[in-house]
């Protein structure tokens, strides 16, 4: 017998096992990088127009606030009950609803962002999503939309149930919505890979339940407030308990119960530094005001300061934009002397009183939103930012304080910043003229269609053309429309052309 003798096929085999194990995993790494390319590849999409820009790019914000795009789409067909337009409604599908302005050319609502995150696109949002308004000149005319002026006819708290109470539905799982990802992609022309498609189902609906959850949370307290309507926003409580994990139901009720304010205007940034910014004049940086506003959708881990800084640079040197109607300009020249009078001093460019805080005490309106603003607060806020540098330069926040009333702010593009007083609780400057005790006590929200004569929008109407206005209601906490008595003793005819002036400022 040989001394060699051939091995068995079983000894084949063993033998060439290992090779055999290198190649299936040599092949299932490159199916698995083929399938994983594009989504390692993909980014964040940026846009050469500012204006664009403004619009729809992200501000940061992918990892703890960002909605996988599939997802994001079908959360209004799958759960279409928990947008809340009972009380406020206008024509349209999905978060158009509650007031979002979709343009045709685009898949996502002006103030959504495409973003990634972990290889998926996902949806954010950036400054636009408040500072993005519309204006009719009726209720059969085309809306036109205007950057950077109070988000007027979107209902934000309504977005906020919107997200948060699906997190707690028992549908929200991958076996229920993955279906309708599949049909929205059949019907958009699209497919998931089979990595992306697998990453949805196991680990992206899994987890944006989770962090919509842990959102609910936070935002339970929203459950007990008078509700916003169109064009306002709670501004410091969300933070307090989603930045610094205050306990919103321990703190004191004059914290929480009024502190909703219309959002603001943000045009014409560079003439207003060094004016004490925000509604109660409690920072006097316009960078700072700029990068605090934006930590209402991102951290101060994960905010896209290029583009903050891009959108900031941008807004320096913004015009307000002109009021767009007839004006009687003899009527308005007898105007500006009652404007000289009676308002200039604390509203006009260069004046003694303006960005100056005005006390509560002489300004007599409603102390709601003063009242949630705290020293502790303020004191948090110091902690922002701490160890980050842009540029060279630190970012940690040292401009913040706590004031005793609300800040004079300029005048200009005053026609576009209806309702009026920092919570929106008088519809027109007409209205504003008026004592308090006959200015209207309930009128409705959300209408852009302009008022030309009162100056403001038309509040009316509880319901035209298919959409259902907000009753706003100034008795709820935090929405008095009292004080600011300034002009409310001129005789009609002066009311009616200083009115007339205040529209070219």
């Amino acid at each position: 017998m040989s001394e060699h003798t051939s091995p068995s096929l079983l000894q084949q085999i063993w033998n060439g096992l290992p090779k055999f194990i290198t190649t299936l995993v040599g092949i299932v790494l490159v199916i698995l990088l083929v399938l994983a390319w594009p989504l390692l590849t993909r980014n964040t999409p940026k846009y050469s127009n500012i204006d664009e820009h403004f619009k729809y790019a992200s501000i940061g914000g992918a990892s703890n606030m960002g909605i996988p795009y599939w997802i994001w789409r079908v959360m209004p067909v799958m759960f279409p009950e928990y947008l809340p337009t009972d009380t406020y409604k206008v024509p349209g599908e999905g978060v158009t609803q509650i007031g979002f302005m979709q343009e045709p050319d685009h898949d996502l609502p002006i103030g959504f962002a495409h973003d990634t995150y972990l290889g998926l696109d996902v949806v954010t949002n950036n400054c636009a999503f408040c500072h993005m308004g519309s204006v009719r000149e009726s209720a059969k005319a085309h809306s036109h939309i205007i950057p950077t002026m109070p988000s007027n006819v979107v209902n934000l708290e309504a977005y906020f149930f919107f997200i948060t109470r699906i997190a707690n539905d028992p549908r929200f799982n991958a076996r229920e919505m993955m279906p309708y990802i599949e049909k929205d992609l059949k019907q958009q022309g699209a497919k998931l890979n089979p990595l992306e498609s697998l990453l949805y189902r196991y680990i992206a609906i899994p987890q944006t339940r989770a962090l919509l959850s842990v959102q609910a949370e936070r935002l339970k307290f929203l459950d007990d407030q008078p509700l916003y309507g169109p064009g306002r926003v709670d501004t410091f409580t969300p933070y307090k308990s989603r930045a610094f994990n205050f306990i919103v139901e321990d703190l004191p009720k004059k914290e929480t119960q009024g502190s909703a304010s219309d959002f603001p205007s943000i045009w014409n940034q560079g003439p207003r530094r060094g004016m004490n910014l925000h509604w109660d004049g409690n920072n006097a940086s316009v960078a700072e005001r700029n990068k605090s506003a934006a930590l209402a959708l991102v951290s101060p881990t994960n905010i896209d300061l290029d583009s903050i800084t891009r959108t900031a640079d941008w807004l320096l040197d913004l015009p307000a934009p002109k009021y767009p109607y007839i004006i009687d300009t003899e009527l308005a020249a007898q105007g500006e002397p009652i404007f000289e009078q009676n308002c200039a001093s604390c509203h006009a460019f260069g004046r003694q009183k303006v960005g100056q805080v005005t006390p509560i005490e002489e300004i007599g309106t409603d102390s709601g939103r003063l009242d949630s603003y705290t020293t502790e607060f303020a004191s948090n806020q110091y902690t922002l930012f701490a160890g980050i540098t842009y540029k060279g330069e630190d970012q940690r926040f040292t401009h913040f304080r706590k004031t005793n009333g609300y800040a004079n702010h300029p005048l200009d593009g005053l026609w576009l910043r209806a309702p009026y007083l920092h919570n929106g609780s008088v519809p027109t400057l007409r209205d504003l003229l008026e004592k308090p005790e006959n200015r209207p006590r309930n009128f409705y929200r959300g209408n852009d269609v302009f008022d030309q004569e009162k100056l403001g929008f038309v509040s009316d109407v509880a319901a035209a053309e298919g959409r259902s206005f907000f009753k706003y209601d100034t008795s709820e906490p935090g929405n008095g429309n009292g004080g600011h008595l300034y002009g409310t003793d001129l005789k009609p005819a002066e009311k009616t052309a200083l009115v007339e002036y205040l529209k070219s400022l």
